[in-house]
């Protein structure tokens, strides 16, 4: 029983102790203590100091907001796809493009809805000038509108596939055939009866991922730096510019304002938990009511279709991002270039061979390591075995580094590093990509891994197999295609990750990621459709890999390569 406590009190402990010990580095330079910068004592004088920034109350209620409205359109338009459409055909085809999704970078999902919404985007010179007369782009503030409704928008179509992934592995834990069977039966339509028989259920399972998509729109930098407003920018942005100050004791106003922002987040947090009370007022209410909505046929097709038009957002602007990549002389309202060159990729690629690599070496470290904590947890039972109190504990810290804001715990680990006299090294930066990517590998490979059917291993335990023989000799091989896409995942998050490889690898350790965000300043759409390819295709090829590699292993069985 000991035993069972190993990898599990591993993963506690290598993602706990971090996050605590970042907010620790945080908080105290808040408060002025911060002995290699000269803060020896207490004081509140850079609180003053961030109260007095100007138009400090409009970024955060920006942040704030977009928190809020990103969770919740995100989780209705996945709860009533879900209540819709699952057990389809249409859900199963749904299903088949969470991985190409969540491949995509939000930065490069950002760019790609800029290019698309921008005045002078496609969207523009598909109308113009027949529709709308423009024959230059028109004055519009989008993106970077000062509402922030653009940043909004490239949020939720980069979360939604997230929560969709999370109600993935957690409907096998639901008796969802019977309840809707039975709900059938009294006269219910799917999504009423998908309401009141299952919904509460499935959102006990999923809460804590939605905290996580409520504190990473709170907070987040680089969807921000690309769609978001710039004056004033969200409150994240800000405090990222005043970490890069060159005046070190703007150190001490950023931690202030990483306080506040963990301060905003709970705030965010607090509301949702008054809309959670809401929510379940009104279902309450509509279980009580007896009205059953036998046809919500409509209600299901506006779900379907936004959840479609999403994602195909999602990859037009890629198509888009490609466009810009090649084009030479593209006027509007022209809707295609006049003409292609490769000049774009000839300029950027030896710059970037050595950024590509770096990358891939970094994620493939990380995700990795965090498949095979995965595996560990999953195959020794994780703490399903244990008492709720300790598996509510355990999820809470496996998903601790996604309900934390990056910004509040990650630069208090760069001051303990800079304090400590650490440099900036790629064991360094792969440990913390590592606490990004392992709660991402234990979704992703829980679903499979609690489906394949447990008679293999009684079966093979009754030949005589030790559990470690039934673990490489039956269940891995069985899971080849799980694991692979586990990693795949795992190395999308990593590739993906801006801020704490922008702070931990204090510009030495130089992504796609962190180079793509950085043109987004500059203008030029050509480089910036290279760079932020460069970063898409990175991530795709390690699905392609986890979808070929299985037809390879196991060409002569072809039930293996389900």
């Amino acid at each position: 029983m000991k035993h069972r406590f190993g990898v599990s009190g591993l993963v506690l402990a290598m993602i706990g102790l971090p996050v605590l010990a970042g907010l620790a580095g945080t908080i105290g330079p808040a408060f002025g203590f911060l002995p290699v910068l000269g803060g020896d004592h207490l004081t509140l004088d850079h609180f003053a100091d961030l109260a007095a920034q100007p138009h400090l109350w409009r970024s955060s209620l920006v942040s704030f907001a977009t928190a809020i409205v990103t969770t919740g359109l995100s989780l209705v338009i996945v709860m009533l796809f879900t209540a819709g459409y699952a057990g389809t055909w249409m859900f199963s085809r749904i299903q088949h493009m969470v991985s190409p999704l969540l491949a995509v970078p939000h930065a490069a999902a950002a760019f790609g809805l800029a290019f698309l919404a921008a005045p002078s985007g496609l969207v523009m010179r598909l109308v113009s000038p027949g529709l709308t007369g423009y024959t230059s782009p028109p004055d519009w503030l989008v993106p970077q509108d000062p509402l922030g409704l653009t940043m909004m928008a490239g949020l939720i179509v980069k979360e939604m596939p997230f929560l969709f992934l999370v109600t993935l592995a957690a409907l096998p834990q639901l008796p969802l055939l019977e309840a809707r069977q039975l709900s059938a039966s009294l006269g219910y339509g799917r999504i009423r009866g998908f309401l009141i028989s299952t919904w509460p259920l499935l959102y006990v399972q999923i809460r804590l991922p939605v905290f996580a998509v409520l504190a990473y729109s709170s907070s987040v930098v680089d969807v921000a730096m690309i769609l978001g407003p710039a004056l004033p920018a969200p409150l994240a942005v800000r405090i990222t510019g005043w970490m890069a100050d060159s005046d070190l004791r703007m150190r001490f106003l950023a931690s202030a304002g990483a306080v506040l922002q963990l301060l905003l987040t709970v705030a965010a947090m607090v509301a949702w938990l008054a809309m959670e009370q809401a929510g379940s007022f009104l279902l309450r209410r509509m279980s009580q009511s007896g009205v059953r909505r036998a046809d919500d046929r409509v209600l299901r097709r506006v779900a379907a279709i936004v959840i479609a038009l999403s994602a195909a957002l999602v990859f037009l602007g890629l198509a888009v991002l490609f466009l810009w990549s090649i084009a030479g002389l593209w006027p509007f309202p022209a809707l295609l270039p006049d003409s292609a060159t490769l000049q774009s990729w000839m300029r950027a690629l030896p710059q970037a061979t050595n950024v590509i690599a770096t990358t891939i070496s970094l994620a493939s470290s990380s995700a990795a390591i965090a498949v095979l904590l995965a595996i560990g947890l999953l195959w020794q039972g994780g703490h399903r075995d244990r008492p709720a109190l300790k598996g509510r504990v355990f999820s809470v810290v496996l998903y601790l580094p996604l309900i934390v804001p990056q910004l509040c715990f990650v630069f208090g680990l760069q001051i303990l590093n800079v304090g400590l006299g650490f440099d900036a090294s790629m064991p360094l930066l792969v440990f913390v990509h590592l606490i990004f990517v392992l709660p991402y590998a234990v979704l992703s490979l829980s679903p499979p891994w609690q489906a394949l059917d447990r008679r293999y291993d009684m079966l093979a335990a009754g030949l005589g197999k030790s559990p470690w023989q039934i673990l490489i000799h039956i269940r891995l091989p069985m899971l080849t295609r799980a694991c692979l896409t586990a990693f795949a995942v795992g190395f999308a998050v990593s590739a993906g990750l801006y801020l704490p490889t922008l702070l931990i690898g204090t510009g030495r350790i130089v992504t796609i990621t962190t180079e793509a965000v950085a043109l987004s300043s500059g203008g030029d759409r050509r480089a910036i459709g290279v760079y932020a390819l460069l970063q898409t295709l990175v991530p795709f090829a390690g699905f392609l890999i986890a979808s070929l590699v299985p037809h390879l292993l196991f060409r002569d069985r072809r039930a293996m390569r389900i």
